[in-house]
This record gives C-alpha cells, sequence and structure tokens, in this order.
C-alpha cells in the first residue's frame, strides 16, 4: 500500500495541473532577456480568439490565432509542460517574422484551456490533429502547415506525426522533445528527486498503471519514438547540448527514429528550452532554411 500511495503522490505531481516549484511560468519580460523585443511584439499584437472541443473528454480549448493577411502558411505552435501559449510569444514573433499565420493553442488542462489531466502529449496529439482541421475550414484548404512545439510541445508534435494528417500538413519542427513519456518520466525520478533504481522501480510501474485509469494510455504507450516511424514528412530537430531535463541524448533516438527528410541541430551550450534564447541568429537561421526548403 505504500508505494501505491506514493505511486498516486508522484501522479498528482506529474498529471495533475498546479503548480509545480521546478517551472517558472513568470510572463514578466526583462529588458536583459535576449528575446526581450519578440516577446513584447507579441503581447502588444491584437490576437483572434479560437476555441474548440477536445478530440476526447469534451473540454473546451482556448486558441489565440495571428494572421498575416498576405500569407497562406500557418505553424502550429505548442507550448510546454505546465506553461501556455502566451509563454511562447518569442516564438510567434519568429514564424510571424517569417511570413506565417500563427495559431497558438492552450494543450488540455493548461492556460485557459479546461482539461483534468497533463497528458504529455499523448491525448493532445489528437487535439493537434483537431486544430489543425479546424484551421483548413476556417481559412481554407489551401494554407500550408507547419507544426512545432518545444519540449512537451515538441513531444506533442512528434507524437501528432505518426497520425494520418492532412496533406497541407508539410513540414514539423521539434525542439526537446523526450523519446517517451515513461523515459521521461524515470529521467525526471533520477534527476529531480535523485531516486535510486528501487524505488524508481516499481513506482514508475505505478505510477503508470494510474494513468492509464485516469488519463487513458500507459507511460510507455505515450511515444515520440514509434510515432516516428510512421512520419514521412520532413523535420527538423533541435536540442540544448546541456538539456539536463530532456536529456540530449534523446534527441539522437528521435531522430533516427523518423522515416522522412530530416535535419539535426544541437545548440551546443544550451540548457533545455533555451536554444533560442542562447542562439537567437543561428535558431533563426536552421528554422528559416528548413522551412524555405520545404514549404512552398
Amino acid at each position: 500500500m505504500l508505494f501505491v500511495g506514493a505511486g498516486f503522490y508522484f501522479f498528482n505531481l506529474a498529471c495533475v495541473p498546479g503548480h509545480k516549484s521546478f517551472i517558472n511560468n513568470s510572463t514578466y519580460v526583462k529588458k536583459s532577456d535576449p528575446l526581450y523585443t519578440q516577446k513584447m511584439w507579441y503581447k502588444k499584437r491584437k490576437k483572434q480568439k479560437w476555441y474548440m472541443t477536445s478530440a476526447t473528454d469534451n473540454y473546451r480549448l482556448d486558441a489565440n490565432y495571428i494572421p498575416d493577411q498576405r500569407s497562406n502558411k500557418t505553424v502550429i505552435i505548442l507550448h510546454g509542460y505546465m506553461n501556455n501559449k502566451d509563454k511562447m510569444g518569442a516564438y510567434a514573433t519568429l514564424f510571424h517574422r517569417l511570413g506565417y499565420n500563427v495559431l497558438m493553442p492552450d494543450a488540455r488542462a493548461q492556460g485557459q484551456s479546461q482539461g483534468k489531466y497533463i497528458g504529455y502529449g499523448w491525448p493532445e496529439r489528437c487535439d493537434v490533429k483537431k486544430w489543425t482541421n479546424k484551421l483548413l475550414t476556417k481559412e481554407g484548404k489551401k494554407q500550408k502547415v507547419v507544426l512545432f512545439g518545444v519540449s512537451m510541445g515538441a513531444a506533442t508534435a512528434m507524437m501528432t506525426s505518426g497520425l494520418n494528417l492532412p496533406k497541407q500538413v508539410k513540414a514539423i519542427i521539434e525542439d526537446c522533445g523526450y523519446t517517451d513519456v515513461k523515459d521521461e518520466i524515470e529521467h525526471e525520478a533520477k534527476v529531480l528527486y535523485h531516486m535510486p533504481a528501487f524505488p524508481r522501480f516499481p513506482l514508475v510501474e505505478i505510477l503508470s498503471g494510474i494513468n492509464r485509469i485516469k488519463v487513458g494510455y500507459y507511460l510507455k504507450d505515450g511515444s515520440s519514438v514509434n510515432q516516428l516511424h510512421r512520419n514521412h514528412r520532413p523535420m527538423l530537430f533541435i536540442h540544448g547540448g546541456r538539456d539536463k531535463f530532456v536529456p540530449t541524448r534523446m534527441v539522437y533516438i528521435n531522430y533516427e527514429a523518423t522515416k522522412g527528410k530530416k535535419e539535426l541541430w544541437i545548440a551546443k551550450k544550451a540548457p533545455h528550452a533555451a536554444s533560442y534564447a542562447n542562439y537567437p541568429q543561428a535558431y533563426t537561421k536552421h528554422v528559416r532554411n528548413f522551412l524555405n526548403k520545404y514549404v512552398h
């Protein structure tokens, strides 16, 4: 019973929305921030509000949309764990400057979207497909769509890549996404909580069983790698060389798994989800060159 109690404790910590001491959710922008101008552009920009019902469980999902009236290219930007669309403002600016409409959903149970549990990208992948279809209905079938995500959003993009997506989805960019949910939670147990092999096993197995009952899937099923095996679209993989939260080794496994054309960039000294902040010009160049190659 002790392990079951501990399993529920860690499930609440990992999967139930709420304040997480290891996540910085401040939206305050310091002038010293290397992405200050990008974040301020997003803050001041007029945004359309879009809503949609989730693919499962009937939640109301919330998104911001920033159009570029001259463009038929749209990026769907997916945020990280316990973040929200507004934390992705700098990326919205980057893509808008490259000539893209920008659709920024709040994942279920995060930001202003309804939901009970954080799904680490697995249930969310079906929501992303539904957002894509909504976009094509609203803005027309001539849209060329790019999926982009950071951290959990990157894993979500990779998990979405294995679905039967509309032909308008032309390319995918993932920045520091994990291989699968179980690997990531085991890594966090080890690094954040310094948990040795025992009791990490059986605790993660118990957590996985609880997740199956509550969220609908075993942790190992939430796999970027398995979905990438089904992906034939071009993908750009980005990862910080000093990422301790989603270890850099994971990007090589993801990169190998995809079946489409692919590019990989390691931002050598960047920690987790900081490649753009640490290398803004190089980041922009890699993204721009990749998109120019595959989205016409």
